[in-house]
């Protein structure tokens, strides 16, 4: 089964939906950490949660869903693209017992940045106050939207998947009982349904009763922006001094990409490199 998200509308009822299956790229974010398997549960829901989120997206952009607290855990993040291209990392500093957001990140937050292309940046804040992910963006979107929103995140040891729907503008009270049918009939998917059927079998037993608009799906990826480039600017952005520091002390720089765990090594002669090359640049402009 390909990881993919699939946009669906209600024809006959002001209500959109989601679905996106991302076993794949779950496996390539975590494959590389030795991470506990509740914190591998809660990256893939987060997986989830962020390719259906930037899914929501009307523009070429980035988003970044970050949980932080005080706990065992003090971050959790998950970037995406309008591309759907995903990575995740977790910080761990103590033992982990549980999935239960409230006891992993006392005092914990849920940050939702959003930085497009074009325009300026946006970032919602929310308090990871409840006991699941899908119940703080529920509350996110009641609070920042005020778009009744519904997310249902399932992730195992091998699999991550989830669905949302969510009302568009319009108040009546015949919408809010047809929103709330669709909601309990979402309700009843279960894990191994949606780990296992294609999305338009989920789609066609939980809905065939409804009139129902499936788009074209798009295909969910890993992709870390890292590089030997970026490292090297950062290196440049430290300057020449404190680099020829680092290599006089320890005789390489060695930058770690946290999300891919890919290590970048510079000696002294590619050092020098880079600062020549710099110097040279400059006195060309």
């Amino acid at each position: 089964m390909k990881d993919q998200l699939n946009r669906y509308l209600f024809d006959n009822v002001h209500v959109r939906g989601e679905l996106v299956q991302a076993s794949n790229t779950y496996q390539e974010i975590i494959e590389n950490h030795d991470y506990p398997a509740q914190v591998n549960q809660i990256i893939g829901e987060l997986l989830a949660a962020t390719s259906m989120l930037t899914a929501l997206l009307k523009f070429e952009g980035d988003i970044a869903v970050q949980l932080q607290g005080e706990g065992p855990v003090p971050l959790i993040v998950v970037n995406g693209n309008d591309q759907q291209q995903l990575r995740g990392v977790a910080r761990i500093t103590g033992d982990v017992m549980t999935t239960n957001l409230t006891e992993l990140f006392h005092k914990g937050y849920m940050v939702i940045t959003i930085t497009p292309k074009q325009g300026e940046r946006y970032q919602g804040i929310v308090a990871l106050d409840k006991d699941s992910l899908a119940e703080c963006l529920e509350t996110y979107f009641k609070q920042s939207e005020q778009l009744k929103t519904h997310f249902w995140l399932r992730a195992t040891a091998d699999n991550a998947a989830g669905m949302m729907i969510q009302a568009l503008p319009e108040e009546s009270e015949e919408s809010d009982v047809e929103y709330d049918h669709l909601r309990q009939i979402t309700a009843t998917i279960k894990d191994e349904e949606l780990f296992s059927l294609e999305a338009n079998d989920i789609l066609t037993r939980l809905y065939h009763q409804e009139e129902v608009r499936v788009f074209d799906p798009q295909p969910l990826s890993f992709s870390c922006t890292c590089s030997q480039e970026r490292s090297a600017g950062a290196i440049i952005s430290v300057g020449q001094e404190e680099a020829e520091s680092i290599i006089a002390e320890q005789g390489s720089i060695t930058m770690h990409c946290d999300y891919c765990n890919k290590e970048y090594i510079f000696d002294q002669s590619d050092v020098k490199a880079l600062f020549d090359d710099s110097d040279q640049n400059k006195t060309l402009h």
